[in-house]
């Protein structure tokens, strides 16, 4: 059908649109970048901030060089690595029996875990659980509490219902088991939800930081989140990184403050183009379907 003067106008709007929209969001991150690699009166000239003027790799040797953050990176990977890995493995060996149309009592089971979704113990029960479970200045205390999503649970459980039944029969027919037929033909088959979700959970585990705040005061066991807020909240930058000339430390507080926020956002900035292909078909087939 030949596209009408009304549907082109309405492409070119569109396209506008997402233009506009995609510099918004760009724009931050351009402006930290930019922040990172000036001088300090650049730095705090007014005005849209594009590139630098006057570059200077001061605030970024600062960073590169600080001994804490990269004790806060290795944490923050620790924690995102194992935790995602655990959290996907633990949903969907309790997503898939709640697939199962044959499992007793199943809406009694769903209806029990849709339950945590709304209510919860809150702060002070909650840390007294950790601290009684022995969790307390302990990296488990990072992957445990948030080992399993209601939320991505349940869309897991949807997907999971919409993989024909014969696909398992046939594995059954063959000998195979239920963790055997969970691991090698419907994991496999749910490579695009899976991805979407370990998205979900990695940033998530990423940008966490009130809980090491909470549970953690080992500083070799804080995450790199963390480390950010004492530099850009709590205005700890200039203690944490005078090494040298304190006045030189005093000039350049925003480019430190920006070198900081783009080395936490850069890993997470990088890893989200290998799944983003996953992540429309995932999330609407593993919400729509079941």
């Amino acid at each position: 059908m030949k596209p009408t003067k009304g549907s082109n106008l309405f492409q070119v709007f569109l396209i506008a649109f997402m233009v506009i929209l995609c510099i918004v969001m760009l724009y931050p991150f351009v402006h930290m970048l930019s922040i990172s690699l000036s001088t300090p009166a650049e730095a705090l000239r007014m005005g849209i901030h594009l590139y630098p003027r006057e570059i200077s790799f001061y605030a970024w040797e600062k960073v590169l060089t600080k001994a804490d953050i990269w004790i806060g990176f290795g944490n923050s990977v620790f924690r995102t690595v194992v935790g995602t890995a655990c959290s996907i493995l633990f949903m969907s060996m309790g997503a898939y029996p709640l697939s199962k149309k044959y499992l007793p009592h199943r809406n009694f089971y769903t209806m029990f875990i849709v339950f945590t979704m709304f209510f919860g113990g809150g702060l002070i029960p909650t840390y007294l659980l950790i601290k009684n479970l022995g969790l307390i200045d302990n990296r488990l205390v990072f992957i445990l509490p948030v080992l399993v999503s209601t939320f991505s649970m349940l869309i897991l459980r949807n997907f999971f219902q919409a993989i024909p039944d014969e696909l398992e029969d046939s594995a059954k027919i063959d000998g195979a088991n239920d963790l055997r037929i969970l691991f090698q033909i419907v994991m496999p088959l749910s490579l695009p939800v899976l991805a979407t979700l370990s998205l979900w959970s990695a940033v998530g585990h990423w940008n966490a930081w009130f809980d090491a705040m909470i549970y953690i005061q080992d500083p070799n066991k804080q995450v790199l989140t963390t480390f950010l807020r004492r530099v850009v909240i709590t205005g700890e930058n200039l203690s944490l990184y005078a090494t040298g000339s304190n006045e030189m430390i005093i000039g350049y507080q925003e480019p430190i403050k920006a070198a900081t926020l783009m080395f936490t956002a850069l890993p997470i900035i990088v890893i989200y183009p290998f799944l983003q292909k996953y992540f429309v078909q995932g999330t609407m087939v593993g919400s729509l379907k079941g």
